[in-house]
């Protein structure tokens, strides 16, 4: 009987350690890790990279044109040219797309056919679309800091002094839209009905520069990205408060928050992605740091599969350059129209733009 009783907790404590190595297994196959990559060749800079998740299409802006790929397969759909532009924002309703370029392109997502130009003033840079109001904001680090777009017809709203650089929105669909000022530190709140800043959130010092933005529409967090200190700054969107600062990687230029996960992501020049945890509305975690490649430091969601799609540019040596000495004249994906930044490779708005050929390189980042 001793035996059995023996032989009966040995079995028990067997399960019981079997339990805890698949339990841990389960948790490190939950781990966040890249699950396909693509390149393509091809010439030119590339900034922001945009999903339109209700046609299921990727939008690339690269050099004089904006590529697209199938959200799902990354197989090549077509392009949208004559198109220098930073950044792409889609309404799904019109099913008009737009991007942050002097002039303005719109076009149809159907066909991706031109539709017009629009011409603003600035330097297009970042650029976002508001549900509720179902308008185009083309954001420029110069005068006027925002142009209003009407998605349905193309025409110019208004424009909006936002009292610095923009470089990132974020829209609770309740009528504010929030923006990151990279120059001063601080987020604008826009009412989105008269289309004037109500207040500005300050960062307090605890993170500066910020180039990516989330927010938890429901529990009204924002998630602002900072270059110096290289931290996440954790802030309530109802009054700005502090709730919390985390870090992440160097050279951070986007970000975002995924309501299905409660969590929120930041892309990095320095190769990394950080993955950040919502525990609670006043419990936040870094939950992981993902090794994505070199300058790919801006990202996308996937809503449909829960995926972060990164971009970046590997450029190809010129006959009789060296791969070292390519890789250090450059300083990031790049911005249209400007020289790199050597020795910074994940700094600011990176520079780093490559005329010559180059692989664009997409990176799906998700949970296997």
């Amino acid at each position: 009987m001793k035996n059995l009783n023996r032989l009966a907790g040995s079995t028990i404590a067997v399960a019981g350690l079997l339990a805890i190595v698949t339990a841990s297994v389960a948790r490190a196959e939950a781990t966040y890790q890249v699950l396909k990559t693509t390149q393509t060749m091809g010439t030119g800079g590339v900034d922001y990279v945009y999903a339109d998740n209700d046609a299921r299409r990727l939008y690339v802006p690269r050099g004089n044109q904006i590529l697209t790929f199938d959200l799902d397969t990354l197989a090549p759909g077509g392009s949208i040219t004559n198109a220098r532009a930073h950044g792409v924002a889609v309404d799904p309703k019109s099913g008009h797309g737009f991007c942050s370029s002097s002039p303005v392109v719109m076009w149809d997502t159907k066909t991706l056919e031109t539709i017009k130009t629009i011409n603003v003033e600035g330097r297009p840079d970042g650029i976002s679309y508001e549900p509720l109001t179902e308008r185009i904001y083309v954001f420029s680090h110069s005068a006027p800091n925002a142009t209003v777009i009407d998605a349905k017809d193309g025409s110019i709203v208004g424009t909006i002094d936002l009292g610095g650089a923009p470089e990132q929105a974020q829209s609770d669909g309740q009528g504010h839209l929030y923006v990151d000022l990279e120059d001063q530190d601080s987020i604008a709140v826009v009412d989105v009905n008269t289309l004037k800043v109500t207040t500005h959130y300050s960062l307090a010092g605890k993170g500066g520069g910020p180039g990516g933005l989330g927010l938890d529409a429901k529990n009204h967090i924002l998630f602002a990205m900072c270059h110096e200190p290289a931290v996440c700054v954790i802030l309530s969107a109802d009054d700005g408060k502090i709730l919390d600062t985390l870090p992440i990687g160097t050279g951070t230029d986007d970000g975002g928050f995924n309501p299905a996960t409660s969590e929120a992501f930041s892309s990095q020049g320095d190769g990394t992605l950080t993955i950040i945890q919502e525990k609670s509305p006043t419990s936040f975690a870094v939950e992981q740091t993902v090794t994505t490649k070199s300058r790919a430091k801006t990202c996308t969601l996937d809503t449909k599969n829960n995926r972060i799609i990164l971009i970046t540019v590997e450029r190809v040596p010129a006959a009789g350059t060296s791969a070292t000495a390519a890789v250090a004249g450059q300083a990031g994906n790049g911005q249209p129209g400007q020289p790199g930044q050597a020795g910074q490779p994940g700094g600011r708005r990176g520079g780093g733009r490559n005329n010559g050929p180059g692989l664009l390189d997409i990176l799906v980042v998700g949970r296997p």
